[in-house]
């Protein structure tokens, strides 16, 4: 795979596809440009070479076509104070506007295309809409790790038509430190699973068993493990028919040696909302009307122990629903005791993207792990040992 800095860019039109899926509020602002900093040292490489860079990116999930709330003309002015220079934009991504602009593009400039999912062919990884976009450049740059395990027209079908194709700085940082957790863990390894199901990350965990110590279980997921052992968990999330693969799971980790935590008390309301009435009450104990939405004060000291003494931390996943402010003690407590064995005990620590991105951005840990991935779904199914299309693209 040619990566950044075995490729000299002078002279060139790099059509980099970038990962600019950001969330943005009611004023079309951007509430979390994570992703779009993650890029700035591969656009910033390519100008200082004398490249000009051509940004693809999707934004949302479009359904009938071009529609203003996804239109990447929103991000055009924060981008450009982002990157300190002027970014132009083509209202569409293909076409004779899109060629004209990208054809008149000097070295050193810049220009943002339109929404990719704006046209049905992108994720349908249309080949003929695969090679309109590689007119668009010289040299193709994947660094969308985030929609790498898609196999959509910009972001693996288009590899067939460049000869030079490169991996951007993202892509190979996200690749590198996968593997070095997968490959070279120093332990004790502790892995950190929370979220809404165990359907989402049931292969994860599996692989995972192979290679861990800790295996902590929080959020949502949690009380199908809890509800299988017998629990009361109210109106709690439930998977019902994933009970008995969280008995297997659990059984895996005591013949592979791995130690499977889960939550001892809860925090439960009477209702999905931050005002909500709230006690704690402990694990499987959680009455009719009431539900679990965050981990309990003694679960917090228990993983927070188990973290402090890791060596190599794997976090995918929120321990509660942290978007309440109330609810969110348990999250923040992980990310500071994540935080806290990064810097006091050397460890490295991997946050999987997501929602566990989300909550160490938000409350300011990001620069505080070893790293935070853009990758998400991706991330764990390069885990999983899945190939991914936007990878494989590149090694083809």
């Amino acid at each position: 795979m040619r990566t950044l800095d075995t490729y000299q860019f002078s002279g060139k039109k790099a059509l980099i596809r970038v990962d600019f899926n950001v969330p943005l509020n009611e004023k079309f602002e951007i509430t979390d440009d994570t992703r779009i900093k993650a890029t700035i040292p591969t656009i910033t490489k390519i100008l200082n070479d004398g490249g000009a860079c051509i940004l693809m990116s999707h934004l949302g999930r479009p359904k009938d076509g071009p529609t203003e709330k996804y239109s990447l003309k929103h991000l055009v002015n924060p981008l450009s104070l982002i990157l300190g220079r002027t970014v132009k934009f083509a209202d569409d991504c293909i076409g004779e506007k899109a060629e004209e602009l990208a054809a008149g593009l000097q070295p050193g400039e810049i220009l943002l295309l339109e929404n990719l999912r704006f046209y049905k062919e992108e994720e349908k990884g249309d080949e003929a809409f695969a090679q309109k976009l590689a007119r668009l450049g010289d040299v193709w740059v994947m660094d969308a790790f985030g929609t790498a395990h898609r196999a959509h027209a910009s972001t693996a079908v288009i590899g067939q038509y460049f000869e030079d194709k490169v991996c951007g700085y993202v892509m190979q940082a996200e690749l590198d430190n996968a593997q070095r957790l997968l490959e070279q863990a120093e332990r004790p390894f502790t892995a950190i699973m929370g979220g809404a199901k165990i359907s989402d990350k049931m292969l994860i965990i599996e692989r995972l068993l192979d290679t861990v110590d800790n295996l902590i279980i929080g959020g949502g997921m949690s009380y199908t493990f809890s509800k299988a052992q017998g629990g009361q968990i109210g109106k709690s999330l439930l998977e019902a028919d994933k009970q008995d693969l969280t008995l297997e799971l659990m059984e895996k980790a005591k013949s592979k040696g791995v130690n499977l935590i889960l939550p001892v008390d809860t925090v439960i309301a009477d209702d999905f909302s931050n005002d909500a009435q709230r006690q704690t009450v402990p694990a499987g104990q959680i009455p009719d009307a009431w539900e679990g939405l965050d981990i309990g004060p003694d679960t917090v000291k228990l993983f927070s122990d188990i973290v402090a003494e890791s060596k190599t931390i794997l976090w995918n996943g929120p321990m509660g629903v942290f978007e309440f402010p109330n609810f969110a003690k348990g999250t923040n407590a992980i990310a500071q005791a994540v935080v806290k064995a990064t810097e006091e005990n050397d460890a490295f620590s991997l946050i999987g993207g997501g929602d566990s991105a989300s909550a160490v951005n938000n409350a300011g840990y990001g620069d505080r792990v070893s790293y935070v991935s853009t990758g998400g779904g991706a991330l764990l199914e390069y885990m999983e040992g899945k190939t991914l299309p936007g990878v494989a693209a590149l090694e083809a």
